[in-house]
């Protein structure tokens, strides 16, 4: 299976990715961290109102095969969350980029994301993986 890394994203090595939209930014995980992952069964995130910060852990997300700690590539405060996805975990493997999302935030500083990885470079990483 192809796995595709739209190129409007910033990636962490982590496999979380970020969609920055002026100050908003939508986070999730990638294809590759679905793929990895197997079937999702379970998502913690925070509460609407709670502070992510940059390169911290903000939730977890479990599948069949592991648990896996969800890194925020951005500092602020979450102004949405996914709660479709905590009813209907499967979503995250279904939709990663669409209805998968996981939170958006309100972010601190757009500039965050600066030295997160664009599709070519994460597509590198992970076709080393």
């Amino acid at each position: 299976m192809s796995l595709e890394y739209p190129e409007d994203l910033r990636y962490l090595d982590s496999h979380e990715y970020v969609r920055l939209e002026g100050e908003i930014a939508t986070i999730g995980i990638s294809a590759f961290a679905v793929q990895q992952l197997g079937d999702v069964v379970f998502v913690e995130l925070p509460e609407v109102n709670d502070t992510v910060t940059r390169n911290e852990i903000f939730g977890s997300i479990e599948s069949v095969k592991a648990v896996e700690s969800l890194n925020s590539p951005v500092t602020g405060t979450v102004i949405e969350r996914n709660d479709a996805i905590i009813d209907d975990p499967e979503q995250v493997s279904d939709d990663p980029y669409g209805e998968g999302w996981l939170l958006k935030v309100r972010v601190n500083d757009p500039g965050d994301i600066d030295d997160a990885l664009t599709a070519k470079e994460y597509s590198t990483l992970v076709a080393g993986e």
